[in-house]
């Protein structure tokens, strides 16, 4: 999970197809890295990271504060899916992923 999580924001970081979703994350991204793949590991039935340090995820809560449209939807997911190509190499396993996480980045829409 932490090679999913630093391979999503590595491209976030280097794709200008991810540019507005990169401008709306704090600078640098070290703590966002580490926040990332302590949700992954919990939502993935994993220990529960997250949780333990931040309460819980709450994810559509937190994400309020900034406007989450189709647009930035659609950049997350260019950034999961290079992620998830490169990073899971069992087949099923990456759609299952790929499929989950599509349908909670398009919980996150707010606008």
């Amino acid at each position: 999970m932490r090679r999913l999580a630093n391979r999503f924001y590595d491209v976030m970081e280097t794709a200008p197809e991810a540019r507005e979703l990169l401008a709306i994350h704090p600078q640098p991204l070290d703590a966002i890295r580490q926040k990332f793949f302590e949700f992954l590991s919990g939502w993935l039935g994993g220990p529960a990271l997250f949780e333990e340090k931040y309460g819980h995820p709450r994810l559509r809560a937190r994400h309020l504060p900034f406007t989450v449209n189709q647009q930035l939807r659609d950049q997350w997911m260019f950034c999961m899916n290079q992620a998830l190509d490169e990073v899971v190499e069992h087949q099923l396993l990456r759609e299952g992923l790929r499929q989950s996480l599509g349908q909670l980045a398009s919980h996150m829409i707010n606008c």
